[in-house]
């Protein structure tokens, strides 16, 4: 399918980046506008691309390219193509500053630092906005001192308004006197940030642009570089903006790390599902009808952009572990065990946690839980119970505990039903319910107070261990 350009002169094939710049982590906000560029592209059958702004010489090392590059793989968004590094592009980006330069639309400014400061401390001192007077815009660059530096500036519309049709924020216009000459080549001849990602979304061939409403303001200046390009180059077509609004905390304040996690990694160290996260993110703003989870291929198929809030969203870890927690009943048991086996240890034996893994999964909201759920299993004798495990064996626990012990010994199907039969009729010999005795036996079966049902228990850890652990325990009577 395709979709309108955003001067609706043409019909395009849909095309849209993620552009993440390598700050240490993959902010969950940025993942979030990633996950709904990826989406539109593939909803319209078009292409997502991926490009890394790493211009940013001193933050932007390997490992933290690295780390953005294995969170989009654990979500599970491929993009398109090559991936597209900004940084081995600035001899393009300067190509089209000298480009708008020798066609009229940018020119030289000469202004030295120290005039530049003079001339923000005078609109601070009048109150006025603090932006480039244009003091160089007409001057011929014969009167600079030769061989002084400079640099190079955009010319700017002088009157009228700059109106962007966005697709979430609607109608949003600027007047143009308030878009001063911003700079395209600094004086020692590197391309800012504005130039460069404009160049680059152009040269992607990018039909939307979908990014955190932060971004709002950069797009009256990149707009100006595209339509000044417009006339000098083929290609240079006015995409679609949609500026997402950014995700704030439960107490409405833009998201901090006061919040709590704020990189993808963190999430996924917390025990969230790959799908969890990307479901929650989905939600995070947009939405179909009240439907709260969407298998990928749904997701994909019911996305659109004219569905994303206005408002900021708010994110809600209680919500997310929520989602996260059906997510892993609904999961494949080997692919839990797989999971859980490496939080719990070398100890770890995947086939018997995979064969736990219907009751363990039964209660637990995330990875690190299942873990702590099923660590009983791999405990070795005597096992150390914590305290409110111990708080239930007094003496009189200790001897019914023996009892069981001898019980069990003779029992000849070690099944469930069998199990539970038996100790339902030593509960009524003692006329006591069957949580007096499988308090005590939890206890010292698992060392904790919670556990998957006392019976499954009983299976999973089999008869000797079974024994040999309700021994202990019985045999340490006074």
């Amino acid at each position: 399918m395709a979709s309108s350009s955003g001067n609706g002169s043409q019909v395009r094939p849909v095309v849209t980046r993620f552009a993440p710049s390598p700050t240490g982590f993959l902010h969950i906000g940025n993942a979030r506008t990633g996950l709904f560029s990826w989406l539109y592209a593939r909803h319209f059958g078009g292409k997502a691309l991926l490009r890394i702004e790493d211009t940013d010489k001193k933050r932007s090392t390997q490992e933290a390219i690295d780390v953005i590059l294995d969170g989009l793989d654990w979500l599970g968004l491929e993009f398109d193509g090559d991936t597209v590094y900004q940084s081995q592009r600035a001899e393009r980006h300067a190509e089209v500053a000298l480009k708008l330069l020798e066609a009229g639309q940018a020119y030289k400014c000469y202004a030295t630092p120290e005039e530049l400061a003079e001339m923000r401390e005078q609109q601070k001192a009048a109150k006025q906005p603090m932006r480039y007077d244009g003091r160089w815009r007409d001057r011929d660059p014969s009167e600079a001192p030769e061989g002084a530096p400079f640099t190079v500036r955009i010319k700017t519309p002088e009157g009228g308004e700059t109106v962007i049709e966005d697709a979430v924020q609607g109608r949003v216009k600027v007047d143009n006197r308030e878009i001063d000459d911003f700079i395209l080549l600094r004086a020692d001849g590197t391309p800012t940030y504005m130039l460069a990602v404009v160049v680059d979304d152009m040269d992607m061939g990018c039909t939307h642009i979908i990014r955190g409403d932060d971004h709002l303001n950069n797009a009256f200046r990149q707009i100006q570089v595209i339509r000044a390009m417009q006339g000098i180059e083929d290609g240079w077509n006015e995409p679609t903006y949609a500026h997402v609004p950014l995700i704030h905390g439960n107490d409405g304040a833009k998201l901090s790390k006061r919040h709590g996690a704020l990189g993808v990694r963190d999430y996924r160290e917390m025990g969230i599902l790959p799908e969890a996260l990307f479901n929650y993110l989905l939600r995070l703003g947009w939405g179909h009808g009240d439907q709260e989870e969407f298998s990928r291929e749904e997701a994909i198929e019911l996305f659109d952009i004219a569905g994303v809030n206005k408002g900021p969203s708010r994110f809600d870890m209680k919500k997310l572990l929520s989602m996260n927690g059906n997510y892993i009943r609904k999961a494949d048991d080997a692919r839990l065990a797989k999971l859980v086996a490496p939080l719990i240890g070398s100890q770890a034996d995947e086939g018997l946690l995979t064969r736990a893994m219907p009751e363990l999964k039964a209660r637990a909201r995330d990875l690190n839980e299942l873990a702590d759920g099923a660590s009983f299993l791999f405990k070795r004798r005597p096992l150390e119970l914590t305290e409110k495990a111990a708080g239930l064996l007094d003496d009189e626990a200790r001897e019914r505990l023996a009892a069981i012990s001898a019980r069990l010994a003779k029992e000849t199907d070690w099944t469930i039903e069998a199990l539970e039969a038996n100790l339902k009729a030593y509960a009524e010999e003692l006329e006591l319910g069957l949580g007096k005795l499988a308090q005590p036996l939890r206890a010292a079966l698992t060392g904790q107070t919670t556990s998957p049902g006392i019976f499954d228990v009983l299976v999973l850890l089999g008869r000797e261990e079974s024994l040999a652990r309700i021994d202990d325990q019985a045999g340490s009577q006074g």
